[in-house]
């Protein structure tokens, strides 16, 4: 494959990457081979390029493919920096791996966020099974609770954080009744040994100072989400 053919697949799993944003479209971001060999690529060379006739002792030469070549000398996909060492739960990216429940709380927490108006959180909290948990001590009125905790007043950060959180990798953590998704994944680490892709995840959720000071701790103190393997949303909280 020509270098032009490689920057070109390149730059198109960035742009199907960037897509995975969009929580409604619930897009897989598995990055796609940048070189693919078919049959149908060596029959359009074979009309571009006639093999010459054989001449005098010269005998024709077969085309073969080549050898496929040994196991380990074979293009291996690299695997993201990003996934958590041996005996730590799964760093997950897929959301076309969550239950459908799931899924569906995430889609109407998303489009209420993204509508920018706090208000809009309000039919998504009462359609839950049970209040999700905004703070260590109980909360009467989430809405008035968001305002009043916000920059704004208007709770136009809150609903920022909550799409970034929610636009990170996650966790399954639990079996059976008690599984539970959390986000982001690095609330569940030591924030001292994250990898350089860990830390860009890191630093897209949490405000550069106070993520340092975090760092330093190795604790997550920021915002984290859970919701339980039936959709129900449990909490949301720093």
């Amino acid at each position: 494959m020509s270098r032009t053919k490689i920057v070109m697949a390149a730059l198109a799993s960035l742009v199907a990457g960037a897509i995975i944003v969009v929580y409604a479209q619930w897009g897989d971001n598995k990055s796609p081979a940048l070189a693919q060999t078919s049959s149908q690529e060596i029959a359009q060379g074979d009309e571009v390029e006639k093999p010459k006739a054989a001449t005098g002792s010269e005998a024709p030469k077969s085309e073969q493919p080549p050898a496929a070549k040994p196991e380990s000398e074979a293009p291996k996909q690299a695997q993201p920096e990003s996934a958590a060492p041996p005996g730590s739960p799964e760093v997950i990216y897929d959301f076309n791996r969550l239950p459908d429940e799931i899924r569906d709380t995430l889609q109407s927490i998303v489009v209420a966020a993204q509508s920018g108006n706090i208000d809009e959180m309000l039919p998504v909290l009462e359609e839950n099974e049970l209040p999700p948990m905004l703070s260590a001590t109980a909360v009467s009125d989430p809405i008035a609770f968001w305002k009043k905790a916000s920059a704004d007043g208007q709770g136009h950060d809150i609903l920022a954080a909550m799409l970034n959180v929610f636009s990170s990798g996650f966790m399954r953590k639990g079996e059976g009744k008690d599984v539970m998704y959390v986000w982001p994944y690095f609330a569940e680490m030591d924030l001292t040994k994250l990898t350089p892709a860990q830390e860009v995840d890191f630093y897209r959720v949490v405000p550069p100072p106070l993520g340092v000071e975090m760092k330093k701790s190795g604790k997550y103190t920021y915002y984290r989400a859970g919701i339980g393997a039936d959709g129900v949303w449990h909490y949301f909280l720093q």
